[in-house]
């Protein structure tokens, strides 16, 4: 039993420990933008493009730029309530990543620290839904501007 105990506790440090599991330890400072965008959006739906572009714009060093690798590290999916000002209301996290634990807690947080999305003009408020795409190094894409995947391995 002891043997165990300690196997599992070696396993944990080694695992807090790896250079994937760093990567989420710190979240990026988004880059400051005007707070005077807006979406035309009239749903959801249309609105998600136009907050995928801000995310985008935000954390520039952190996009996977070209298609992804054929295994992703982690894939989390949000929600993201946005009033009528543009301002972060609420994240939630509605599919944590499998494996990478790690990886939800920091989309969330990169969520919350841009604090301003476009303002919704059209509508009282938005929902963005956003499927996240996270590789081992931190780079990510969403799914709304994802650029594809290169296939095998």
């Amino acid at each position: 039993m002891n043997t165990l105990l300690a196997a599992g506790l070696f396993a944990a440090c080694a695992a807090a420990s790896s250079p994937a599991l760093a990567q989420f330890n710190q979240v990026p400072i988004p880059l400051a933008l005007s707070a005077g965008a807006v979406s035309e959006a009239q749903t959801d739906q249309e609105y998600r493009r136009d907050a995928a572009r801000r995310v985008y714009e935000s954390f520039p060093a952190h996009i996977h730029r070209g298609k992804l690798p054929p295994l992703m590290y982690a894939i989390a999916i949000t929600e993201t309530d946005v009033d009528a000002s543009g301002r972060v209301t609420d994240v939630r996290l509605t599919r944590e990543p499998a494996a990478a634990k790690e990886v939800g807690p920091w989309v969330v947080a990169l969520l919350r620290k841009i604090g301003q999305f476009p303002a919704p003009t059209r509508m009282a408020k938005a929902t963005y839904k956003e499927i996240w795409l996270v590789d081992k190094t931190g780079k990510f894409q969403v799914d709304t501007l994802t650029e594809g995947q290169r296939s095998g391995l």
